[in-house]
């Protein structure tokens, strides 16, 4: 019980890597809070893990400062913030339109500093905090046709060493998760060639799992890593080697 008695919100959190960490903290004696869009899902794994769910656009700050405030005073405090939400809008420079780009950079990266921006306070006053970020393998070395998803994941690893220098001191660590090829449900329709050829790129010959990101996530939020500040952990089975 590595998280008991611990407030946790999870973004993105009704699906994929999102769920399997709402599962994860849930087992590990958190307090979880989905927040999505998708009422659906987001309803039904609340109730199967007796948490609570907020359907709440990250991209939206007003929408995210009324959902943190609720949280806050419902339970008194909010202890741990996963980062989790994320869109594509893949094309290739030449192609890709200004709307693409504005939506991804709209949920990806200011989404995450509105995010971070509302829950913080809450840390602060309380002198204890563990925020999560979650960037990509990509954000690392880049990826081609995703101009728009790797400049949101490479600005998340330079904001989090930011947000971890000027956290740290008042109780707050800030870390960051880079996952690799992840079998999502997304990934899970591509073609079988195309995930042949992702598997060729891991040195482990395999795709992660969703509740491998989940395991990280959870160490990161936990006091097995208090002295953990600012860090990009990479969970891609090798890829960055």
């Amino acid at each position: 019980m590595r998280l008991e008695n611990k407030i946790a919100i999870i973004t993105g959190g009704s699906a994929g890597i999102g769920a399997a960490t709402a599962v994860k903290f849930a087992k590990e004696g958190a307090t979880v809070v989905l927040w999505d869009l998708d009422e659906a899902r987001g309803n039904a794994l609340a109730s199967q893990l007796g948490a609570m769910f907020q359907k709440v656009n990250t991209a939206k700050f007003d929408e995210v400062e009324a959902a943190a405030k609720i949280v806050a005073e419902k339970y008194g405090r909010i202890d741990i913030l996963i980062n989790n939400a994320g869109i594509t809008r893949d094309a290739t420079l030449k192609k890709m339109t200004i709307e693409q780009w504005q939506q991804v950079i709209d949920v990806n990266l200011t989404g995450v500093f509105y995010c971070v921006k509302a829950v913080s306070e809450y840390m602060v006053a309380n002198g204890y905090g563990r925020i999560v970020n979650a960037s990509s393998v990509v954000g690392l070395y880049g990826n081609f046709g995703q101009t728009n998803y790797v400049a949101t994941k490479a600005g998340l690893i330079g904001m989090t060493k930011t947000l971890a220098r000027e956290l740290g001191k008042k109780g707050v660590t800030v870390n960051c998760v880079a996952p690799g090829f992840i079998a999502t449900e997304m990934v899970a329709k591509m073609p079988e060639n195309v995930i042949d050829s992702m598997k060729a790129k891991v040195p482990l010959a395999r795709l992660g799992k969703p509740e491998e990101i989940a395991n990280a996530y959870c160490f990161l939020a936990s006091e097995e890593a208090s002295y953990i500040n600012g860090h990009t952990l990479s969970v891609d089975g090798g890829m960055t080697v």
